[in-house]
């Protein structure tokens, strides 16, 4: 199936209409962003472990019963998903504090929570991903009160699933983002998991040594992130043990 034309550019992948009906292209590019774009690479290979990743997870939680966007893999870097109208949320499960939680919070990274937290971010990235509430979303009508409450059982869902999987590969699911979108049939619509689930929205560490495994490697300088997202990839069985390759990032000004 040939690309058709661009919908949409952002920064670490790309939409392509498609020749299936209510479907679109996916595109996993190699580029690399962090703290609102301030901070970009290219890293060569990052597509393709990434539409792997994305693939393994998408298609693992539909198994499980959670509706996704995903419908097949097209090719190393293309997956074909369902066309949906995004809701400008970014939905956050955090199993430990880390990141921007740390950080406002000012709680020590690495902290296991009692019970997984979720936050809504506002997908606004010149406004800085604001966090909002439950209350901000409804009123502003960003999603729905029965949206807000579908999405925050979802994701739950999802982390809980994901978390386990995890677990089983040595690894611990410090948090995992996620994206909402709504597929629609006639006046009726339905929230699939969209976007992509890969180790660009979750952080990932090594359950013995805290080692990370996903875009902090990036992020705070730590690391070649293709090694991280190929252990992860490895460790998932995604990837075949042999053949597997690394390159160093090229700096993009």
């Amino acid at each position: 199936m040939a690309k058709q034309k661009l919908i949409f550019r952002g920064k670490t992948k790309s939409i392509y209409e498609s020749q299936v009906a209510n479907a679109v292209i996916l595109r996993f590019r190699d580029d690399a962003s962090a703290f609102g774009g301030a901070k970009r690479a290219v890293f060569e290979g990052k597509g393709v472990l990434n539409n792997r990743l994305s693939e393994h997870f998408m298609a693992s939680l539909a198994q499980v019963g959670l509706p996704t966007h995903f419908l097949r893999r097209m090719n190393m870097r293309d997956q074909l998903v369902v066309l949906a109208e995004m809701i400008p949320l970014k939905v956050a499960v955090r199993n430990c504090a880390a990141g921007s939680m740390a950080a406002r919070l000012g709680i020590e990274e690495g902290k296991v929570l009692p019970n997984p937290i979720v936050e809504f971010a506002l997908k606004d990235e010149k406004l800085g991903y604001p966090a909002v509430t439950e209350e901000h979303a409804v009123a502003f009508g960003w999603a729905s009160q029965i949206e807000m409450e579908d999405m925050t059982a979802m994701a739950l869902r999802a982390n809980d699933f994901l978390a386990g999987m995890m677990a089983g590969a040595g690894m611990r699911l410090v948090e995992v983002v996620l994206e909402f979108g709504r597929v629609w049939q006639s006046e009726f619509s339905h929230l699939v998991i969209a976007d992509e689930i890969s180790p660009d929205v979750c952080r990932l560490w090594d359950i013995k040594s805290g080692r990370k495994l996903d875009k902090d490697l990036f992020r705070n300088g730590d690391g070649d992130l293709t090694d991280g997202y190929s252990e992860v990839a490895l460790r998932l069985g995604v990837l075949p043990k042999t053949g597997t390759r690394v390159q160093k990032p090229k700096l993009v000004n």
